[in-house]
């Protein structure tokens, strides 16, 4: 690995770095609408385990919010990471390879939330580098610690800074965290079937993310696509919304935690089955498109409690 060539990279610097505070702010319209984008409703408008998060049911006083919102947090980080002087990198080539979540309490409906970020990992893999940064967040009025996103970030083309023959790699985070647990042998707990939409990435956008590779088709097709494709984040969102949805009978405050890698591109329109097997309070998953037979996702989802009723 020494010597093999990107001289540019100062590992030290990077995971020194200090990221300045930011803050993001967010109304019920916009929960309401990251839902709709992640599909809740969509096969059924009265579904009374989803409504909730449109609509304030039952004499709700606020919508509920999905743990997944909390992803919307980190949606401008790639850009911070183009401005770290010591990390050169040729921004078309980043790919963002995990994600994971902690939830400390259920997300306001609506409020002001301040985010720190720092750097968690630098692991050098030869021709690419992968960059782990993490965003804590916190309600600003309170100062309450709400969540913390991780994301795994994969640079190409930016590996082989090492100084030595051993590769470099620096993590902060604890084990279990990054640990993926291998989809089990054994039939799936149970399964969900459900249909993206034509236009969900174009709905999934209004929810911060403008990245052309969603909505441009000659965009996507010099990425390499034949057409837009879904943001992975929502693919996420579909995924944990069947857990709540299918283990927790509807209570989003069941998730205690999120992780999940993605493994290929979805295409809006396509049909996702998302196969869960439960392991005392994990839920293990693996979402397929079932028109090209391939898995997009795995990962897995820590609850905090079963529901009776399972």
């Amino acid at each position: 690995m020494a010597g093999s060539g990107n001289s540019g990279i100062d590992p030290e610097l990077v995971i020194s770095h200090k990221f300045p505070e930011s803050l993001h702010t967010y109304t019920e319209r916009d929960a309401a609408i990251y839902a709709l984008g992640v599909g809740a409703c969509t096969k059924d408008a009265i579904d009374d385990k989803e409504l909730k998060y449109v609509y304030h049911q039952d004499g709700q006083e606020f919508i509920q919010v999905l743990p997944t919102f909390s992803t919307l947090f980190t949606v401008g980080i790639p850009s911070q990471i183009e401005q770290l002087p010591c990390l050169p990198f040729d921004p078309r080539l980043l790919l963002h390879g995990q994600q994971y979540i902690e939830v400390y309490k259920p997300l306001p409906s609506h409020g002001c939330i301040l985010n720190k970020t720092s750097i968690a990992g630098l692991h050098d893999k030869g021709k690419a580098a992968v960059l782990e940064v993490e965003i804590v967040s916190y309600e600003k009025e309170s100062g309450e610690r709400l969540c913390m996103n991780r994301l795994s970030i994969y640079l190409r083309g930016a590996g082989g800074f090492s100084k030595s023959s051993q590769p470099y790699s620096y993590s902060s985070n604890r084990s279990n965290q990054s640990a993926f647990p291998k989809i089990p042998k054994s039939q799936p707990f149970t399964v969900y079937e459900e249909c993206t939409h034509a236009s969900q990435a174009l709905l999934y956008r209004l929810s911060g993310d403008y990245n052309p590779l969603h909505s441009d088709p000659k965009f996507a097709e010099s990425a390499g696509f034949s057409r837009p494709i879904l943001h992975g984040l929502c693919t996420l969102g579909f995924a944990v919304r069947t857990i709540i949805k299918c283990i927790c009978r509807g209570d989003q405050n069941m998730i205690k935690s999120v992780s999940g890698r993605f493994l290929l591109h979805v295409y809006p329109g396509e049909t996702l089955i998302t196969e869960m097997w439960l392991e005392g309070l994990r839920v293990i998953y693996q979402v397929k498109v079932k028109e090209r037979n391939r898995a997009v996702l795995f990962g897995f989802v820590d609850l905090n409690r079963l529901s009776s009723s399972l």
